[in-house]
């Protein structure tokens, strides 16, 4: 991993990125000192060119930034960091310096979609109807498609796997909702079994 600091006066800029939402956080710049102490402590250090020294992301707040990877552009003058933050990244107290307080990808826009539906009362829409008729024939919907999931999975034929797993994630938003839950309070579970 070798990175031109010549480039641009000894500092090269860093995108930071959240490692599980891939959400952007923030741009900072490193010099080579900072670039390997970072490396060395697995805590994103920033060159801080206001303060003219190195400045460990955190260091006074205590939200630091865990390094999980390191990658360098193209050219070798940029650095994209992934790292999972302790909290809010931007000073302000949101998640990401560019006021974007979510980047969650397309199962979180297709929730959205579901919930406008519901919420819309949508009285053409599959998903409201089958959200109206309750909880149990939520329920049961995921069953059936868990069970042809399964089937599918026991064959040869990919794109029928493919299309029932979509099925059963639709669902399970369905059923979601009909519990008032949402993927990121699953998500939060998952992160702290991770734990």
């Amino acid at each position: 991993m070798t990175i031109d600091f010549n480039k641009s006066n000894g500092l090269v800029p860093v995108i930071i990125q959240n490692n599980n939402t891939f959400q952007v956080l923030m741009l900072g710049y490193m010099n080579e000192e900072a670039f390997e102490k970072t490396k060395k402590e697995g805590k994103v250090t920033f060159f801080s060119r206001s303060k003219n020294r190195l400045w460990t992301k955190g260091e006074k707040s205590g939200n630091f930034l865990e390094v999980k990877n390191i990658q360098i552009d193209c050219d070798n003058d940029t650095i994209l960091i992934k790292a999972i933050p302790d909290g809010p990244t931007c000073h302000t107290g949101s998640k990401s310096c560019f006021k974007e307080e979510t980047s969650k990808g397309f199962l979180y826009e297709l929730e959205q979609t579901i919930n406008k539906r519901i919420d819309d009362d949508d009285a053409n829409s599959y998903t409201n109807k089958l959200f109206k008729s309750g909880i149990n024939k939520v329920a049961q919907k995921v069953g059936e498609e868990a069970v042809e999931l399964i089937i599918e999975a026991k064959d040869e034929n990919t794109d029928l796997f493919k299309n029932e797993a979509a099925d059963l994630l639709f669902h399970y938003l369905i059923l979601l909702k009909a519990k008032g839950q949402t993927l990121e309070s699953i998500e939060q579970v998952l992160e702290q079994r991770k734990k």
